[in-house]
């Protein structure tokens, strides 16, 4: 008989505790799962692509994340080594998001897919960072789309980048609309190349074309879900004591100080967004003098700051460190800001999307209500608050279109694609066309591009400079100068601004940048606000400005570009449907039916009330026209309620309309709700009635507008997203002088000798859409061309009028002459409505 001795007997392993599903990872924290959340998971298992639209903070990122962990993890190596395989990409649009996605993504990793590596890759990761990824991908990596173009150009990209089984484009909504939604179109249309099966998901809040949303990004076959669960968002206005009884914008609000102050006093806390950042600029200041002693709990955010104070205030943030951060839209995105309390907005939200998103800041979780107190500048945008809460209970949302063809960013992508491997010819043109974007794009037009992206076109055929890709042995096309493969990649990216000046101290540390246009305008002791200091500018070395903390107290304060929003077709629809509900009040009929008056519009009866008794009211149905004879001239106000850019197109194509029955010389305003046309003679306000016509109105727009100076100023950008200009090595970067001497100059020489360059057509193209809103302003025409018109002459300037007058003398006044001009406006207004 045998004896076995225990001891020597082999110990069995112990058993891996098995890794836990979405659902048990969530349970165990408390959470439930929502039915979008489950329908992603279950997609992800399928492994099918989708677009996911759900509210801010109803646990978008959680719902793809977990399915993905729970799909992928058990495909890949259980341990890291050495080559580990690049597995997911998640881009997001902003920079400032990435640590913060990045982040939230490690959180369920640690126990779904404790054996993955994480990774950022964007523009403020350093070469050392960038070195230790070439070396060694990370399982999963966040990026941005001028970063994840920059990787495609890399040699071994091919090699590297097969891996990836799924593409997460985050905030899908801010980035299809731009050309950077083409970069990502272009960059996906690579990765399916490699990997038919790779999966593709976006993820999205504020959409109102979604299925086509979704085609663009994940095909006609992807799945499109949505989250069910509904969002409360509390939208309340902070009214002025008193409501002017003629609105004009140009002022910051700055009177709502105390009234803002007392609002913050009494919350926990508050993210205060402004439209611009030297609104921001000023709120800071002006707050800060109101109540000092919230020194060192309040600070500033935008994306002009440097990068550290950025990180700083996004920390303190998430923390509730701050009683309240004002900011732009620097923080209209995030994954986590749970501890803000309030969220209000100084001046128009100008858009329901923007609405949405701004006022998910605050209740940042599945389950919490978001609110949002805007905060009206002038009388008109209580209208809009009015319209704002309207819009939003009826679901209204803002369209967002994919740009069509843009061949800047196709020669761009040629090049990077080329110097990422090479390629043959036939398949990067099937690629490209699996794009939304590029779809119809012709032979003759792809011809075009590759031989611009080979020999600069017929033009600059015999500079070197720009004979950046040709065709080696074996017939693929390659970017073989060193120098110009270099200058490609760091000019990679659609985002062109002007020329940014970095500000900093004369002791060296750095406060951010402004632009060059700026700069250029100050003399030495000049004082400016700038990251919520009063500055004393000393000298401009090397785009540098060098400053110091000023003793004085008076200064201006900076002026980005772009920094003017639209307000949306959907808002001002529903502005107009508040003065319907507005006339219908007035009318005194069918008391039992009206909806209760909000107090937006109880505080704007007076202003309305007053309209309708020197002119009248706009509708739905109805477009008012007001005339009035001044010693200036001879005025006629429009009211579509259609937008500036809208506005500013019809008050072209109107006065060279006009213009061709007979000579006349026209001056023009506009604004977010109507037109001004000043003439130097008398017409009849109807003849614009025989002006609306859409027959030859393409031509008829390129004929009224200053085109050339309009194109140059597109061509500039599409110069430097084409890599026809260069900003300039680091450390010697380029004057936005320089680049606008060198964009004007090829423009100048294609008009002269190459008249069909598609680069030229392009940017004519983009004034005409960008500029003018060609498409919105046919369907403009036709819309008024149903409507009645209802025309009044009127004695004196009205509400309405009032803010159009404004706007045109703005120009060539001083501040001084302006402030008096209006004053003396409003005392005899004002008398005429004594008894």
């Amino acid at each position: 008989m045998t004896v076995l001795n225990p001891q020597s007997q082999p110990k069995p392993k112990p058993r891996k505790p098995a890794r836990p599903t979405p659902l048990q990872w969530m349970a165990a924290r408390g959470w439930r799962a929502s039915t979008f959340q489950r329908q992603v998971w279950l997609a992800l298992k399928q492994r099918r692509s989708g677009l996911l639209h759900a509210p801010t903070g109803s646990g978008k990122t959680y719902a793809v994340w977990l399915g993905a962990l729970d799909a992928l993890a058990p495909l890949r190596l259980s341990a890291p080594h050495k080559g580990a395989a690049l597995t997911v990409l998640w881009i997001t649009p902003m920079r400032a998001l990435a640590a913060d996605t990045l982040a939230a993504l490690k959180v369920p990793a640690s126990d779904l897919a404790p054996a993955w590596t994480f990774a950022l890759r964007t523009g403020d990761s350093s070469s050392s960072e960038r070195a230790k990824q070439a070396k060694q991908w990370p399982t999963v990596l966040v990026t941005t789309p001028e970063s994840l173009s920059l990787m495609l150009s890399q040699q071994e990209a091919p090699a590297r980048l097969a891996s990836v089984a799924l593409v997460v484009v985050d905030e899908w909504h801010e980035l299809m609309g731009s050309k950077r939604g083409v970069q990502v179109q272009l960059a996906l249309a690579r990765f399916r190349s490699w990997n038919p099966q790779v999966m593709v998901w976006g993820l999205s809040a504020t959409l109102e074309n979604l299925a086509q949303a979704k085609e663009i990004l994940a095909g006609p076959d992807a799945e499109l879900i949505h989250g069910t669960q509904k969002k409360l968002i509390k939208v309340d206005t902070l009214l002025p004591d008193d409501v002017a009884h003629f609105p004009w914008a140009g002022h910051l609000g700055l009177r709502m100080v105390p009234a803002v102050a007392a609002e913050i006093e009494a919350s926990r806390n508050t993210l205060l967004f402004t439209n611009t950042r030297a609104q921001a600029e000023l709120w800071y200041q002006a707050l800060l003098e109101a109540r000092p002693d919230w020194s060192g709990i309040m600070a500033l955010h935008h994306g002009s700051l440097d990068r550290g104070v950025r990180q700083w205030v996004e920390e303190g943030l998430k923390n509730g460190i701050f009683k309240v951060v004002v900011a732009t839209s620097s923080l209209d995105l995030g994954v986590d800001f749970s501890p803000v309390e309030r969220v209000m907005q100084i001046g128009s939200i100008k858009g329901i999307g923007r609405l949405i998103q701004r006022a998910g800041r605050s209740g940042h979780a599945p389950g919490q209500a978001s609110r949002i107190t805007l905060v009206p500048t002038h009388s008109m945008e209580i209208l809009e608050a009015a319209a704002s809460r309207r819009a939003l209970a009826h679901g209204h949302m803002e369209r967002r279109l994919s740009p069509h063809q843009p061949l800047d960013v196709l020669i761009q992508h040629i090049v990077t694609v080329a110097l990422g491997g090479g390629f043959a010819e036939a398949s990067l043109l099937a690629e490209v066309r699996t794009t939304h974007a590029y779809q119809h794009l012709s032979d003759e037009q792809w011809s075009w591009a590759l031989d611009f992206a080979g020999r600069g076109g017929p033009s600059l055929v015999a500079y070197p400079d720009y004979q950046r890709i040709a065709v080696d042995a074996s017939g693929r096309f390659q970017v073989t100068n060193a120098a110009l493969a270099k200058r490609h990649r760091m000019g990679i990216g659609t985002i062109v601004s002007d020329g940014l000046v970095r500000v900093c101290y004369v002791s060296g540390s750095t406060l951010g940048s402004v632009e060059e246009s700026f700069v250029a305008r100050l003399n030495k002791g000049d004082c400016f606000l700038f990251a919520g200091r009063l500055l004393e500018f000393v000298r401009l070395h090397d785009m540098t400005a060098q400053v110091r903390i000023a003793k004085k107290t008076k200064a201006v304060v900076p002026r980005w570009s772009g920094a003017t929003l639209p307000l949306s077709g959907e808002l001002a629809h529903a502005m107009l449907e508040e003065m319907v509900e507005a006339q219908g009040d007035q009318t005194g009929n069918n008391e039992a039916a009206r909806p209760q008056k909000s107090p937006e519009m109880m505080a704007l009866a007076p202003l309305l009330a007053l309209q309708k008794s020197w002119s009248a009211l706009p509708s739905t149905d109805t477009v008012v026209v007001e005339s009035l004879s001044t010693s200036e001239g001879f005025h006629v106000m429009v009211y579509p309620f259609a937008g500036r850019r809208v506005h500013l197109a019809l008050a072209t194509l109107w006065a060279y309309r006009l213009s061709r029955v007979a000579p006349r010389s026209f001056s023009m305003s506009m604004n977010d709700y109507g037109l001004e046309l000043l003439c130097n003679q008398t017409f009849e306000p109807q003849a614009l009635l025989d002006c609306l016509g859409v027959d030859n109105l393409l031509a008829d727009v390129q004929h009224s507008i200053n085109g050339t100076e309009l194109a140059k100023r597109h061509f500039r950008e599409i110069a430097k997203v084409a890599g026809l200009v260069f900003s300039g090595y680091p450390g010697a970067p380029k004057s936005l002088k320089q680049l606008q001497a060198s964009s004007s100059l090829f423009f100048d020489v294609f008009s002269k000798y190459e008249p069909n360059n598609l680069l030229l057509k392009q940017a004519y193209d983009e004034v005409l859409r960008r500029d003018f809103g060609i498409d919105e302003l046919a369907t403009q025409l036709e819309a008024l061309s149903r409507k009645q018109w209802i025309f009044q002459s009127i004695a004196r300037w009205t509400p309405f009028s009032f803010p159009l007058m404004v706007d045109r003398i703005r120009e060539r006044l001083s501040s001084e002459q302006l402030n008096e001009r209006i004053a003396r406006v409003l005392r005899t207004l004002n008398a005429a409505l004594q008894p």
